[in-house]
Parts: C-alpha cells; structure tokens; sequence
C-alpha cells in the first residue's frame, strides 16, 4: 500500500515540529523514567481503555507489590487480580500474569526486544508489541492507538482505516527517535488533538494540519443506556459478606463483589447512592445495610483483607464511599 504524497505534506517538518514540542512539554509520567521493558510493557497494558490519572496509582502500587517481571510471573492469579482491582477489563491482568510466565519460562526473564516476537506473548497485540519495541528497544515501527488514530485523521483530513493507518503512522515514523516519536504522537492526541474540543491554536503543526480542527461526523455516538441496581452492604465484627463471581462468566470472571437485592421495592430509602458507567450503561446504584438474599452464597471477609482480595471496580467503589476501604 501505498502513501500519498501529499498526506502530511513535509514528514520531515511534521517530525521535527511533534519532537521538538514533545521535548519541551511532554508529562511527567511515572514509566517515562527509563526504557525498562517490563515497566514499558506494564504501562501499555494498564493505559488500554484507561485514563493516565486513573492508572498512575495503580502502576506505583503494582510494582511495589510486584518489581520485576519474575515476582509477578511467581505471583497467585487472586494476588495480581487484588493489584489490579478497580482498573477494570480484568482479562488484561489474566494475559499480563500468563506473558510474565512465558517471558521467565521461554526466555529467561529477559523481554523480546523486536516487535514480531513481542507479539507472540499472551495478551500482547500489535499496537503493544510496537509500543515496547519502539520505546524500549529502539526499533523503528510506529504505533496506532485511538489517540494516534484521530491525529493522523485530522492531519491527513482523510477517513483513513486499518491497514491505511499502519501505513500513513510508518510514513510519518522518525526512525532515529521512534520511542520518542510514538510517545509525542499518543500525548498530542491526549493533550492538544483532543475527541471534543481540540486546541489546535497549541498544536505545533498546525500549519500542517488538513483539517485544523474537527472531522465532519458520520455517525452519532451511541446513547447511554439507564440502569438502576440494588446492593447489599452486611457488615458484622469488620466483617462484610461478600459473593465471588462464577469462574465461567463472561465479565469479571472469579472477582468478588457485594450481593445484588433483585427487584428491590422502593418502600425505604437506601442507605446511600452512587453513579457507576461501564461502557455504553449508566448506572444508578443503590446501597442497603442489608442482609443478602440466603441463596446468593458468599462469604465473610475481614475488612482487614480487603485490599488483599480481587475485587470489582464498583465494590471497591462502594466500600470506599461506605468508609470500609
């Protein structure tokens, strides 16, 4: 496939206006300290379809609990799934504990360092397997992300999709930096060519821009459906009685949350309320100190352990606002 030449006008000047910003005004963010890949890789599995604020917490937490990949790779599944509550899209913590296993088992604890054999690791696809070959390793291959997805389609002024984005972010690449250079097109994207509202009078290639601001819209975005939920809050002794999700469900599969009260009657008010939104659902959720229905099953956990246990990201949610956790 080839690329136009006009798409992007200069690479060249495109390449030295994003480094030079980047240089100067990049963020201070945790794993940009070192090329280490296992805390490369970390990141790039904790950042898919997560906020940075919401991560960076969670990654210092993490690698004190787990410092290199032979710790975590040594680690019980219910340890790394404890670490990993409240991140949410718990499947990444299962293929991150599966990779760290390989990576100590196949190549002795020592990270592939080209992109093709990155991506032979559980849970590592394309877009990943770059990141940590571009970033950590050097190796010249560009990475396409949602952020990086919109800048090339505002730059180009093109509806550009799959193998065209690929090609278009490789034509761009600077070969020399392309660590530097991935990392600058996926901050422009989060911090000036934002989904709503992009600063473009900040953007440093602006004049070399297509669209200097919004792509038309084809679509309306999905709207976002309504949910009311009801759950029980039981406490005994700093105890509080919690159920674990099937081993076979399809969300969350072995997490540990509060029992739901179906088809609860609105004859009190309950003892609290929050907002909860997991993709295209909004949920009012609706807390009772209440006893859970008797054919729920679960458990009584010490609130002690709390932190030690895997749960889900609307039970931690609860149990902090209900000042537990």
């Amino acid at each position: 496939m080839k690329v136009e030449a006009g798409m992007c006008g200069d690479p060249a000047k495109f390449r030295r206006r994003l480094l030079g910003w980047y240089d100067m005004h990049r963020r201070d963010l945790p794993w940009r300290t070192n090329g280490d890949p296992y805390r490369v890789w970390l990141s790039e599995i904790m950042l898919q379809q997560t906020r940075v604020t919401a991560v960076i917490a969670h990654y210092h937490e993490f690698l004190r609990r787990f410092p290199t990949v032979e710790r975590l790779a040594a680690a019980r599944e219910a340890s790394v799934l404890a670490a990993w509550s409240g991140l949410g899209y718990y499947r990444r913590a299962r293929m991150l504990h599966a990779a760290a296993k390989v990576v100590v088992r196949v190549h002795g604890g020592k990270f592939p360092a080209s992109e093709k054999q990155l991506r032979e690791l559980p849970g590592v696809g394309r877009y990943t397997a770059a990141a940590i070959a571009s970033i950590a390793f050097d190796e010249p291959v560009a990475v396409v992300d949602g952020n990086v997805k919109r800048v090339l389609r505002r730059v180009t002024g093109k509806r550009l999709a799959g193998e065209e984005l690929w090609v278009t972010a490789n034509h761009l690449l600077d070969a020399k930096r392309p660590g530097d250079f991935n990392q600058a097109m996926m901050e422009l994207g989060a911090v000036v060519c934002t989904p709503r509202a992009p600063a473009c009078l900040t953007c440093p290639v602006l004049e070399l821009c297509a669209t200097q601001g919004e792509l038309a819209a084809t679509t309306k975005p999905a709207p976002q459906k309504q949910r009311e939920i009801h759950y029980s809050l039981h406490c005994r002794d700093r105890e509080i009685f919690l159920v674990q999700r099937s081993s076979d469900a399809s969300l969350m599969p072995g997490m540990w949350e509060l029992p739901e009260l179906p088809g609860m009657k609105r004859t009190a008010s309950p003892s609290f309320t929050l907002r909860h939104s997991i993709t295209v659902t909004d949920y009012k959720v609706h807390v009772w100190h209440a006893a859970a229905p008797s054919r729920c099953g679960g458990k009584w956990i010490p609130v002690g352990r709390l932190k030690q246990v895997a749960l889900t990201g609307l039970a931690r949610k609860i149990l902090r606002k209900a000042a537990i956790l």
